[in-house]
């Protein structure tokens, strides 16, 4: 995690997400790279084929960002951490996109509303089409976190043996915040499995790695969402994660058996990796 995006709109989500990206930064030695879409009107943007009248307007939103940056370098939880500002003319998901990759970044940190309003902001949204895209990981976070160390990261699967490499890469996650694996399985009574061939699947799907720094969970319940919830109440788990399609997002992951109900309740934060 050395280069760690962060896209802010200077709300209180925002910053609540900023707070945890700085926490990693410090640990990992890292730099994060702040950003704010500016989605101006084309002519604001393009001053030069509408007409001069138009540069002081745009000049204007230039600096109100750059003030409110200002403002944001001065906190102490980012004492000593080397944060970039970063101001784009893009429409929100085009920027976020392009500036991971221009920065090389290995992981976005994303605020977003609490569970009642987090559908307005996820579903449909900036928040929902970078996790559907993103080729790196990225870390949604709902509330104020004063002290990010996992003890227990839960990963929920379907178990297909297309998906392996996603353990890896949860594997991998969880190795550098020093927290404990839970590999679970769910078991419902729409895709009901005795527990021998539940048992089989997740080993399978877990082949080599089995003998790795993780535990199994096989958790039944009426659906796949309440069960990852449950599970990781009854756990407290201190974080869920989650395998995403590109193309149909996080709603039709698990082959479309889950809805985006698991991340507009989940009272935690949530990372997602990229099938």
């Amino acid at each position: 995690m050395k280069n760690i995006l962060v896209p802010t709109d200077f709300s209180d989500q925002a910053e609540k997400a900023l707070k945890v990206a700085a926490q990693l930064a410090r640990k990992f030695n890292g730099e994060i790279f702040l950003l704010h879409m500016l989605e101006l009107p084309l002519q604001l943007i393009d001053p030069l084929g509408s007409g001069s009248r138009n540069i002081p307007e745009a000049i204007f939103f230039m600096k109100l960002a750059h003030q409110r940056f200002s403002k944001i370098m001065k906190e102490p939880y980012l004492k000593g951490i080397k944060v970039h500002e970063t101001v784009e003319f893009h429409r929100a998901f085009d920027g976020i996109m392009e500036i991971s990759k221009e920065k090389k970044c290995d992981l976005i940190v994303m605020g977003s509303h609490g569970a009642s309003g987090f559908q307005e902001m996820f579903i449909g949204s900036n928040t929902e089409k970078v996790v559907r895209h993103s080729e790196i990981p990225v870390l949604v976070i709902k509330n104020e976190i004063p002290d990010f160390k996992i003890k227990n990261f839960v990963f929920a699967t379907d178990a297909n043996h297309h998906h392996k490499h996603i353990l890896e890469k949860a594997m991998k996650f969880a190795k550098m915040i020093d927290a404990k694996l839970h590999l679970l399985f769910v078991n419902t009574p729409n895709d009901f499995m005795t527990s021998e061939e539940a048992n089989q699947r997740i080993n399978e799907f877990a082949g080599d790695s089995n003998s790795k720094n993780f535990e199994i969970h096989i958790y039944n319940d009426i659906s796949v969402e309440k069960g990852i919830l449950s599970f990781a109440q009854k756990l407290d788990t201190g974080l869920l994660g989650i395998g995403t399609h590109g193309r149909k997002g996080i709603a039709h992951f698990f082959n479309g058996s889950i809805s985006e109900d698991l991340v507009n309740h989940a009272n935690r934060p949530v990372v997602t990796f990229k099938i």
